[in-house]
């Protein structure tokens, strides 16, 4: 199945689009950008020059994915939140792309409406962030991440359910063990 492109949206020379995957009113996609197979981009999403997005990535309306910013498979981005990808910027001494920091958004990671993440960190995989939660450090796998700024208040399932205090899902019934990295489901 072909990408579908609205007719408002630029789509810069150099860049690849996964089949089945939606552009959708006023978006820009820049060279060098790779997006992949079934993602959604809403309304006035930019993606910058290099990005990488993998599969099944759901972009929500007016997210700029800057240069730096790497999001794996099945990453969900909500509406209006906020990457960087410098930490000293100013208009009057620009440093170029060799100088931004980059960001790693992991498989199946949701970022809340409105949240920023700072740039120089990554975000584990399956973590959530809240809305509005301001991310200035590092987060471990199935994280759950809130406040200003953000802090870890919990974990959460590969689903999107709240673990217990006994790292079990009552949604889907998944269990899970503490690793060096954050949580790993027991008999992975």
């Amino acid at each position: 199945m072909i990408p579908f492109v609205h007719e408002s949206s630029y789509i810069d020379d150099d860049v690849e689009i996964g089949d089945a995957t939606k552009i959708w009113h006023f978006c820009h996609v820049q060279s060098g950008a790779r997006i992949g197979e079934r993602c959604s981009l809403g309304q006035n999403v930019n993606i910058a020059n290099n990005v990488h997005v993998g599969d099944d990535v759901k972009i929500q309306n007016n997210v700029s994915v800057y240069e730096g910013v790497e999001l794996e498979d099945g990453v969900f981005c909500g509406p209006s939140c906020v990457f960087t990808n410098d930490l000293s910027p100013r208009a009057r001494f620009p440093k170029g792309s060799q100088a931004y920091k980059r960001t790693l958004v992991k498989a199946g990671a949701s970022i809340g409406a409105n949240a920023t993440v700072v740039c120089g960190h990554t975000i584990g995989k399956n973590a959530m962030i809240a809305a509005g939660a301001v991310v200035t450090k590092g987060v471990p796998d199935h994280a759950l991440m809130a406040g200003v700024p953000a802090k870890q208040i919990g974990w959460v399932c590969e689903c999107g359910g709240i673990l217990d205090s006994n790292l079990g899902c009552s949604v889907c019934g998944n269990r899970y063990e503490e690793v060096a990295v954050g949580l790993r489901e027991v008999g992975e």
